[in-house]
């Protein structure tokens, strides 16, 4: 069986070492002798909900973030059907943002999210959020480690869940003491790092999931 990774606008959005963090997702699965196939999924793709076992969204510049909120719109009933149905999402600064209703950058462009999760991101250029990170996650009682550098402000919703509780470093927006957001399988931050090389144990929970999604897709594929 072959672990089916999802490298979403790979080469646009790259940005601070988080390619790192799909380096870790195929070494986690072949360290269990499972078989990693990635595809990049850019620019006038198509993304199909039933084809993928994790989808990998990393961060970009405000350029490149644009165009992908603009694509991101034809690919967005897809990746709705994909989340709501338990498939795994890592997405991280940029595509954390796009994965909520609206982000609005530095120079006050307002840009389209899909709103697959209940939460919007602004910006503030005259300061940035910089240093180490360290925040607590309750639902599967690890501390994870980081590194921050972004500009953007990011609010959640009353029902969403962050990702973690800020213990140093400032979060989603260094008032509310969250950093992140889980909501199903999808797990989004501002950590750089990156993030799954610095925390295995969160990289496990990750593999683990897709794992059992594999197993699903399989027997469907062979139903």
């Amino acid at each position: 069986m072959t672990l089916e990774i999802c490298h979403l606008y790979g080469n646009l959005m790259n940005t601070y070492g988080d390619n790192g963090n799909l380096l870790m997702l195929q070494y986690a699965a072949k360290s269990q002798n499972v078989k990693v196939n990635t595809t990049l999924v850019s620019l006038g793709d198509d993304f199909n909900a039933d084809k993928y076992d994790i989808v990998f969204f990393g961060g970009g510049q405000d350029y490149e973030q644009s165009l992908v909120s603009k694509d991101i719109q034809t690919k967005k009933n897809e990746l709705l059907k994909y989340i709501e149905n338990d498939g795994v999402v890592i997405g991280i600064c940029g595509g954390y943002q796009l994965l909520g209703h609206y982000y609005i950058n530095a120079s006050g462009q307002y840009l389209n999210g899909i709103g697959a999760i209940d939460f919007y991101s602004d910006s503030k250029s005259s300061t940035r959020l910089i240093g180490d990170i360290t925040t607590y996650n309750q639902r599967f009682d690890i501390t994870l480690y980081g590194y921050e550098n972004h500009a953007g402000r990011t609010y959640l919703g009353k029902s969403v869940t962050p990702l973690g509780e800020i213990k140093e470093g400032y979060g989603n927006n260094g008032e509310d003491k969250t950093e992140g957001c889980m909501y199903k399988n999808t797990f989004c931050s501002y950590f750089h790092g990156p993030i799954l090389v610095r925390n295995q144990a969160l990289t496990k929970v990750i593999i683990d999931l897709a794992l059992a999604n594999m197993n699903r897709r399989q027997k469907y594929i062979n139903a």
